[in-house]
């Protein structure tokens, strides 16, 4: 199981043990830029595990540690064929420092990066089905995530293993959200969540996020297996951030021949630059899926054309924007177009892969410097340097012949701070509640509206599973997590009376089912069966 790349290293820490001599650490599995993972023996249960240990900078602050603990207890709640396990978590001193640590399930197999790159040697790239059949497990586990208010914002081919037997299982979830209460050792040494090349455009630009975001990730690896290559590269991270907010991506088909229409359009409706224009949920997404390979979707093997693949210059135009050249000769412009006016999507007018160029919708990005300088930390290289883009403006009737276009606009700004930040790593999640990841806890006296995307399948009720024992009775579903409106509408639809309860908190949204009774899975009559539910408030307590 080798979660965090980097194989074959000796273990500094390898013959140790954490939580009073329980778990015994054995061998090295991986390491990264802030973390280790150990293979480990529970000697309490009698089975082996993997043990991931959070590096120094972190484990100074109480902060991070108790968001740690949190979200790794939130976490221990997922339960999916589909998702690594997680089951316990603490604080020991390794090497005569405080390390959070997480016990984790462990699982013998490789890493789905390791099985692309086997298939590319063969291939050129991942066989068509077995890639969409390998994603399609990956928005199973991104479904029970998401019902539970989890984005796990970080889903890439190393986060996810595939086990001997071919199941497939993400890891990493709950510890982005818990990073995030360190932000003072991250930026003071130069660390940050995320991997540049799954970014959605909206993390990209510092914005709140919700589960959308993870279906544009799961759709850059999804191209990912079909190519062989990612859509967008460059040479750093800020390069990388500017593609994935202002470039189109190839279509999958340019690069393997193989590759069929309905292919095509999935992969572009999941790498829509609006979160709105993406699919509405993993389910969604999951259910395209199965449309594309029940019709026709047996492709054979991959055809790679060659020479051809993601733009070579993905992100060059960060450079002219943020460093613009120097013309000696050219009069001073009356006024300078930049490609985020008039908003973010709007200015450049290229034809792109899938047909003639339509304006993109702007969607709600603020166009303003200062919004987004509020919602980031300085970044070390805006504490060290004035921002590049500032240029006192030439005066009017001087004598220099140098003219130095004045850029403005937001969106480098933000690209600024997440280039100064970002370092590629290999674990992260935000457990996001609703829209926006960043309110999955309400700041005290602000009130939570509803999230009526939170939506249920009313044949989760008229279809309920029949009882083993007991032909008249159904399984009872779970209302937990959804939007009461739906709650009501499938109950109605089973013929099921419904009481709520409103209980007063802003932790979860208004109308928003926090508790049921009876509960999922209970044995039900089919006809008749009444339901307790409470719903939040979404006000505080």
């Amino acid at each position: 199981m080798s979660q965090d790349g980097a194989q074959g290293a000796q273990g500094r820490y390898a013959g140790g043990s954490v939580a009073g001599g329980r778990y015994q650490l054995r061998d090295l599995l991986g390491e990264g830029g802030m973390a280790s993972v150990y293979l480990a023996y529970d000697s309490a249960l009698d089975r082996q595990v993997a043990i991931k240990t959070l590096h120094t900078e972190l484990g100074r602050e109480q902060s991070f540690r108790e968001r740690f603990r949190r979200e790794a207890q939130a976490v221990a709640k997922l339960q999916h064929t589909n998702i690594v396990s997680v089951f316990d978590t603490g604080e020991d001193e390794l090497g005569g420092a405080l390390m959070p640590y997480i016990v984790m399930e462990y699982v013998e197999g490789q890493p789905l990066g390791s099985v692309l790159q086997s298939d590319i040697r063969s291939h050129g790239a991942m066989p068509a089905d077995k890639a969409l059949k390998v994603t399609a497990d990956v928005l199973a586990a991104l479904d029970t995530s998401h019902e539970m208010g989890l984005v796990h914002r970080d889903i890439k081919p190393g986060n996810v293993m595939v086990t001997k037997r071919g199941i497939v299982k993400v890891m990493d979830f709950g510890i982005a959200r818990a990073m995030q209460s360190g932000v003072t050792s991250m930026t003071q040494t130069g660390m940050v969540v995320g991997t540049p090349q799954y970014l959605s455009p909206e993390q990209a630009l510092g914005r709140g996020v919700d589960a959308r975001s993870d279906l544009y990730s799961v759709g850059i690896m999804l191209f990912q297996l079909l190519t062989g290559r990612i859509p967008f590269d460059a040479d750093s991270p800020l390069a990388i951030a500017y593609a994935h907010v202002q470039e189109e991506p190839v279509a999958p088909s340019t690069i393997n021949r193989s590759i069929t229409p309905a292919m095509d359009a999935l992969v572009a409706r999941a790498l829509k630059k609006n979160p709105n224009e993406r699919f509405p949920s993993a389910a969604a997404m999951q259910d395209e899926i199965t449309r594309v390979l029940g019709a026709g979707g047996q492709t054979g093997a991959p055809v790679i054309v060659s020479g051809t693949g993601a733009p070579a210059n993905s992100g060059s135009g960060v450079g002219s924007a943020v460093f613009p050249p120097v013309d000696q000769s050219a009069p001073a412009p009356q006024s300078v177009q930049t490609p985020y006016q008039p908003g973010p999507y709007q200015s450049q007018q290229q034809p792109g892969p899938y047909g003639p160029p339509t304006p993109a919708p702007s969607y709600g990005y603020p166009q303003s410097a200062p919004a987004y300088q509020s919602q980031a930390p300085m970044s070390p290289m805006q504490q060290q340097t004035p921002p590049p883009y500032s240029v006192s403006p030439t005066p009017s009737g001087g004598g220099s012949k140098r003219n130095v276009p004045v850029i403005v606009g937001s969106i480098v700004v933000a690209l600024i701070a997440v280039g100064g930040l970002i370092t590629v790593l290999s674990l992260k999640d935000d457990p996001g509640k609703g829209t926006d990841a960043s309110s999955s806890e309400s700041p005290a006296g602000e009130h939570r509206g509803p999230e009526r995307n939170r939506t249920m399948d009313p044949e989760k009720c008229t279809d309920a599973i029949e009882d083993s024992d007991d032909p008249n009775k159904v399984d009872a579903p779970r209302f937990i997590y959804k939007d009461i409106l739906s709650a009501r509408a499938c109950a109605d639809a089973a013929g099921w009376t419904i009481k709520i309860i409103k209980e007063p908190g802003n932790a979860y949204a208004e109308d928003q089912v926090v508790d049921q009774f009876p509960t999922s899975g209970t044995a039900i009559s089919k006809v008749g069966a009444h339901f307790e539910l409470k719903i939040s408030t979404g006000d505080p307590a």
